[in-house]
């Protein structure tokens, strides 16, 4: 009999037990946030006309391929009320990996922008938002995207972080969300665009090849501050192609603060001298290595001084090899200042003369506080956002937050050979021989530097129809070139032809 008893007990148990489990499992479940919108009204002046928009920020459930919910994802939507026919629509975000989108939100894509003293730093609040006469919301729809980790933008069900957090991952859930978009908003015969800043662009080259496979064919692609290729960022061991890609815009700063021999008559023509400089001389010498004859090594040494105002003696010893680091401190070494990485006309305080690595960003200095204030404001103030949501500048401190850089075609031998999705565009670009993409570069930016875009566009290994489908232009600013007010004109006059022109008729 007290077996029996046992035995009933032990069922009993077991299934109490369970029905925890359970019980726990669903209230688990039920945690998970909920898809919600805010809704508000906004207009914005440009070219002298007002545009009537209805703004949806939120965020919406995001499906894998088997209808699972797997996100939250966040989004602010600009629509035109009443609009036309046919209208476009751009997805825009910033990069990182790990940004949101707040710095194209508020820095040239809504209908507000923050008010910088640029190339200067920002005293504290008050900030001001005024309207945004360079944005493109009168030819196009706008909906700024936050990627999984930043935002509003959080995994849900049974997805974590690292379902969302890497190269591939990143490149799937922006696409789906696109689609999904589309779809959830009558968008799918509009014409369509995706617009990337710095890693954005990195993630567009994978997003365009990823979606015309799904598809979805886009009217053109559109690449703020670009890198596709990041072994020209690396200053990797017994790599030469970063010294040779960041040459010219070392010079191009070098040109702005005055410490060149001879600026020429503009910076475009200053910049090209260099270009052949560095295909002609600077590539072969490093190239030879150790084998370069002290003669040789320096009047290539002098040249570099005469363009860059740094001191022969200074690329000597380093073997004609100055990391972009290095740059920022021994430029202005002098006056106890280094430049900025983003944007190297601002120049802040060296805190150690004597370090060849640079401390600090000064363009990041001078700049956050006024787009991360402003932004957030205007976040839950204009667009009315519950302030129970937290939107989250940044995936950085997020835990597990950890990129996984493996790329589909990038490994060889068991080995990551490359990181680059240069394949990607490469192959949507033979794809669908209607696509096109507007790069838009900064001479200031030192962080995606332009040279390094010029490289990985001349390597493509595509017909030359195809490459004059890709269209280049130029700003004197920095990464964020739309800081500096007659570039963000240019860039908006850039944007709204490329928009207008490559409508299908």
């Amino acid at each position: 009999m007290k077996k029996i008893y046992s035995l009933c007990f032990v069922l009993l148990f077991l299934s109490l037990t369970l029905s925890a489990q359970e019980t726990n499992s669903n209230a688990e479940k039920k945690q998970d946030p909920k898809a919600e919108v805010f809704e508000s009204d906004i207009s914005v002046n440009i070219d002298g006309k007002s545009i009537d928009l209805r703004a949806h920020t939120g965020t919406m459930e995001l499906k894998d391929e088997n209808n699972k919910p797997i996100a939250l994802f966040g989004f602010t939507a600009y629509f035109k009320k009443n609009p036309e026919k046919n209208r476009p629509i751009v997805f825009a975000y910033n990069g990182g990996p790990g940004s949101s989108s707040y710095w194209l939100h508020l820095g040239i894509m809504g209908p507000r922008r923050v008010v910088v003293d640029d190339p200067n730093y920002n005293p504290a609040a008050p900030y001001e938002l005024v309207n945004n006469e360079f944005s493109i919301l009168d030819v196009a729809d706008v909906v700024m995207m936050d990627p999984v980790g930043t935002g509003l933008s959080v995994p849900i069900g049974e997805a974590t972080g690292k379902d969302f957090w890497g190269v591939d991952q990143d490149i799937r859930s922006v696409s789906l969300f696109i689609m999904q978009f589309l779809k959830e908003h009558d968008r799918l015969n509009s014409p369509k665009y995706i617009l990337g800043e710095s890693y954005g662009t990195f993630r567009n080259a994978g997003v365009m090849n990823y979606l015309l496979g799904k598809g979805y064919a886009l009217n053109g692609v559109i690449m703020v501050s670009a890198v596709f290729d990041l072994r020209t960022l690396f200053f990797a061991p017994n790599e030469d192609i970063s010294y040779i890609v960041y040459l010219p815009t070392m010079a191009a700063t070098s040109w702005y603060h005055n410490r060149v021999a001879d600026k020429g008559e503009s910076l475009p023509e200053f910049v090209q001298e260099v270009r052949e400089f560095t295909e002609n001389e600077y590539a072969p010498a490093l190239f030879k290595g150790n084998r370069i004859s002290a003669s040789e090594k320096s009047q290539i040494a002098q040249k570099l001084q005469d363009i860059t105002g740094i001191a022969a003696g200074t690329w000597e010893r380093a073997d004609l090899k100055i990391t972009a680091s290095e740059y920022f401190q021994e430029l202005l070494r002098d006056e106890e200042n280094t430049v900025g990485r983003l944007d190297s006309r601002y120049k802040g305080i060296n805190i150690d003369p004597m370090s060849m690595d640079s401390f600090t960003d000064p363009q990041s200095d001078a700049i956050s506080p006024a787009y991360t204030m402003a932004f957030l404001d205007y976040f839950h103030g204009q667009l009315g956002v519950s302030k129970d949501w937290l939107y989250a500048t940044s995936a950085y401190s997020k835990p597990g937050f950890n990129w996984d850089w493996k790329h589909q075609g990038n490994n060889f031998w068991g080995a990551d050979a490359a990181v680059t999705t240069l394949p990607d565009m490469a192959e949507a670009l033979s794809k669908d021989p209607n696509v096109k993409v507007l790069i838009m570069n900064g001479y200031y930016d030192l962080a995606t530097v332009f040279y390094g875009v010029e490289h990985s566009i001349s390597h493509l290994d595509l017909p030359q129809q195809a490459i004059d489908r890709i269209i280049m232009t130029y700003y004197e600013a920095g990464h964020m070139m739309y800081t500096h007010l007659p570039s963000a004109q240019e860039f908006r006059d850039d944007l709204k032809s490329f928009i207008e022109d490559t409508q299908r008729k």
